[in-house]
């Protein structure tokens, strides 16, 4: 089959088409004909070897890590899926691999696709609809009337979880240029801050919740804008002690951790928040509550552009260039 495959880590380093072999699938895999998958911040930074301490691949590694397609074979104690089926999912982080023509995943990590999409819309959805369903049900706990700050509202993970906030009843500040404005306000943001003409922290005070999907300085002054007992959930800052501990990382993994983040966890005691790291895990029964949002209509794929996967390189630079508006997504077949 063809695949996208690095042969090192590296900024760099070239994507290449090669010939890989067929995956094996186990008893309870399917095999997936992949239709379309998406990129992920996630995608470039495994590819630059950011990922290494938590994530161990071989080579050659095929990328990506969220797809959509049609199931062709199962293994022998699989009960929920047949060939034929139309299906979206998120492989499990040591099984990536979905900028290629097939796939074996578990089945408790995929689910039927939403009836109403095309396979590149249902490819856009599981990385980050899982990342925010994570965020918001599994840590926030986000009840109505609530107060959230999503930053990069615009972006592949901020224009789902603008629309997820919503449908809790949350009231969503968000982070754009003008050139999102229009997008984030038609996606239900009630309040929009132009980082590039104000500072969000002298904007916004007394905020029961951050998702921050920047890092860096954004995460450190998230903080400033919550209200005591507050809590930030990041997908790009550094993970800290308390996720080794809930990951089992170990204790050498553990202790690094509580080191390399020593700097967000004086932020956190100093203004009596809670911070959390968030590594999504794959989901099927998650995924099939997106399902049900999606196919009743009341959250919808924001897809900026679709490129054939000779030019993975090409919709690589242009999600890390930070212009895309919504997801950049891969037609496989």
């Amino acid at each position: 089959m063809k695949a996208i495959t690095i042969e090192k880590y590296g900024k760099e380093v070239p994507l290449v088409m090669t010939e890989q072999p067929m995956p094996n699938i186990g008893e309870q895999d399917v095999l997936v004909e992949i239709h379309a998958a998406s990129l992920n911040p996630i995608d470039y930074k495994i590819k630059e070897g950011k990922m290494k301490l938590l994530l161990n691949y071989r080579f050659p590694l095929i990328l990506g890590n969220d797809f959509s397609g049609v199931v062709v074979k199962i293994g022998d104690r699989v009960t929920t899926f047949k060939p034929g089926d139309e299906v979206y999912g998120r492989p499990r982080k040591n099984r990536i691999g979905t900028l290629a023509e097939f796939i074996a995943v578990h089945e408790e990590d995929i689910c039927l696709k939403p009836q109403n999409l095309t396979f590149e819309e249902a490819a856009s959805i599981p990385l980050i609809g899982l990342t925010t369903y994570q965020a918001f049900v599994d840590i926030l706990h986000l009840q109505k009337d609530q107060k959230i700050l999503i930053h990069a509202g615009s972006g592949g993970v901020g224009t789902f979880a603008i629309q997820l906030a919503k449908q809790m009843g949350a009231f969503v500040a968000t982070t754009a240029s003008e050139k999102g404005f229009d997008l984030v306000k038609s996606l239900g943001a009630d309040q929009i801050i132009n980082y590039k003409k104000e500072n969000f922290e002298e904007v916004l005070t007394g905020y029961d919740a951050v998702f921050d999907t920047l890092g860096g300085e954004a995460l450190e002054k998230s903080f400033r804008v919550l209200k005591p007992g507050g809590q930030v959930v990041s997908i790009s800052g550094m993970p800290n002690a308390r996720f080794g501990k809930e990951a089992k990382l170990g204790w050498l993994k553990t202790t690094l951790l509580s080191i390399v983040s020593r700097k967000i966890t004086a932020i956190e005691k100093k203004s009596q928040t809670r911070y959390h790291f968030l590594f999504m895990k794959p989901s099927g029964e998650q995924l099939k509550v997106i399902k049900e949002f999606i196919e009743g209509g009341r959250i919808k794929p924001i897809i900026d552009k679709v490129y054939p996967l000779k030019d993975a390189d090409q919709a690589f630079n242009y999600l890390e260039s930070g212009r895309a508006k919504g997801k950049v997504v891969i037609k496989i077949k």
